[in-house]
């Protein structure tokens, strides 16, 4: 970790990485096809400076709002740099999300400019029309391009940049809610470098570390824990375009990775279809979300490490539960990691005593520890937080040490194969078909995937319903993978209490039979 005691911009904690490690490797990125290209933190440097230079050609000034509807790949990260560098700030998209939920994000943002894949461009101008935005300037990417040959405008000179401030907004992630809307989480300066800072501190990062990363860049875990800690450091990172459960440790053998991150799903998949390989030796590998002991014990000696969970939100920017090196824990999420607080409180606001269940609440500073609220929203920014504490939602227990157990999370939202899925969205998104009169959605374990979503439906006209099919349709036309319900069943009415309160955990029960 750095000296630094004081908060510092992202844009100034790339340019410390630049300046202290120009000739050392910073990013390896191994396209689909297996081709593998290298840059030097200074090589990287100047594809930002070029990639600034286009974006600032096509309108993108201080304070505007770059789209990325991209994969893993040179471009992403570049474009997120070159954001940073010229105080705009990006609104990272699934790449693989449907119209409509690209039309929101960019409805919300209003941004400057947008890039999206080639091979994906018809979704996403259909995105830009269904948003009104037809004046937005869109560039179309090659993913696998590591030329980065679409910015071809004059590079930003230094002289050019502005300085950076720790408040200035660097992104708005969009994530999954109980109010069925998605929340666009604003992400400043401070926040990332702060995110770089502690997750590089909690993994014992040093400047000769390599992190393998194969979660999506949209999402925060790549972009908080692997990201920015490697740029905080002035280590490496090993770029894969996707997550193979066969490729995982055969990449990181290949590009001698030290340090990883993943879900509980992923390391599921890679114990399904995986297997040791020699060379992996990972020496770190951050986990969210339980494993089996014996699922522990196997992933620890396949990896050539005890892989350590932790919990964070999007919204907390680090992780602020970290679990320890020394004597990780398969079950728990940890402790408190350093320059963080936490507490487990009780619904009055009061910290439960250790052993008993309480809700995960956050402190620190917002915009500078914490994130800066959520955008255009701020009666829900509001209440999310309790006497400065922001409330996560999530249950756990914390024993005597302070370690801390899962117990639990909001109801209304499920995590499938560790991405927020927000059971509103989808029961709305099918309550809008002309044919279903209301709809409720509940998770079903799932082995590999922690829970999937599933839905009942009931008709608008019983006596014409909709068929199964036409739902699975309509929902794929809308909704991302993840949240697309793996089962419906058509009811005759939703179980209700008596002031209308939908009886969830009937349908629950009835779920979870079925898959049995």
């Amino acid at each position: 970790m750095s000296a630094w005691a004081e908060p510092v911009p992202f844009a100034s904690a790339w340019d410390r990485a630049v300046s202290g490690r120009a000739d050392e490797t910073f990013l390896i990125f191994e396209t689909p096809a297996g081709d593998v290209s290298r840059w030097s933190y200074g090589d990287f440097d100047g594809a930002v400076d070029r990639v600034a230079g286009t974006l600032v050609a096509l309108g993108a000034e201080p304070g505007a709002a770059v789209h990325l509807a991209l994969t893993n790949s040179p471009a992403f990260v570049a474009a997120w740099l070159a954001a940073s560098r010229l105080g705009a700030w990006i609104v990272p998209s699934d790449p693989m999300g449907r119209a409509p939920e690209l039309a929101g994000h960019i409805e919300r943002t209003r941004p400057a400019v947008g890039l999206c894949a080639g091979d994906r461009a018809d979704v996403y101008r259909a995105a830009v029309a269904a948003a009104g935005r037809m004046d937005l300037r869109v560039i179309e990417i090659d993913e696998a391009d590591t030329t980065l040959a679409p910015f071809d405008a004059t590079p930003l000179a230094a002289a050019e940049r502005p300085e950076a401030g720790l408040r200035d907004r660097a992104a708005v992630m969009f994530t999954s809610g109980t109010t069925g809307r998605p929340k666009g989480v604003e992400v400043t300066q401070a926040n990332y470098a702060f995110a770089g800072k502690v997750m590089a501190g909690a993994a014992g990062l040093s400047p000769e570390d390599r992190q393998l990363v194969v979660l999506p860049l949209f999402h925060a875990n790549a972009q908080y824990y692997s990201f920015a800690s490697a740029i905080w450091t002035g280590a490496s990172v090993a770029l894969m375009p996707a997550f193979s459960a066969s490729g995982f440790l055969p990449a990181a053998a290949r590009h001698s990775a030290t340090c990883a991150s993943l879900f509980a799903a992923p390391i599921r998949m890679i114990l399904a279809r995986g297997g040791p390989v020699d060379g992996a030796a990972l020496r770190h590998c951050w986990y969210a979300q339980n494993i089996a002991a014996d699922q522990y014990s196997t992933v620890a000696e396949w990896f050539g490490c005890r892989p350590r969970q932790l919990y964070g939100m999007t919204e907390t920017i680090p992780a602020v539960l970290t679990d320890e090196a020394a004597d990780p824990h398969h079950a728990s999420m940890g402790r408190v990691s350093a320059g963080c607080a936490v507490d487990v409180q009780d619904a009055a606001g009061g910290s439960v005593e250790p052993g008993a269940v309480g809700e995960v609440v956050v402190g620190g500073e917002p915009g500078i520890t914490l994130f800066a609220g959520y955008l255009d929203a701020p009666d829900i920014t509001a209440a999310s937080f309790r006497d400065g504490w922001f409330l996560t939602g999530d249950r756990a227990v914390r024993d005597d040490t302070g370690r801390h157990y899962f117990d639990g999370r909001r109801s209304d939202v499920l995590k499938v194969s560790g991405e927020n899925v927000s059971t509103v969205e989808v029961e709305s998104t099918l309550a809008e078909h002309p044919a279903v009169l209301e709809a409720a959605v509940v998770a079903r374990p799932d082995q590999i995937r922690d829970e999937v979503p599933v839905a009942f439906v009931v008709a608008a006209d019983p006596s014409a319903p909709p068929s199964v099919s036409e739902l699975d349709a309509w929902c794929a036309e809308r909704l991302a993978k993840a949240k697309r319900p793996v089962a419906i069943t058509l009811i005759d009415e939703l179980p209700r209490t008596s002031v209308g309160k939908i009886r969830k955990f009937l349908l629950t029960e009835r779920a979870t039979a079925r898959n049995h």
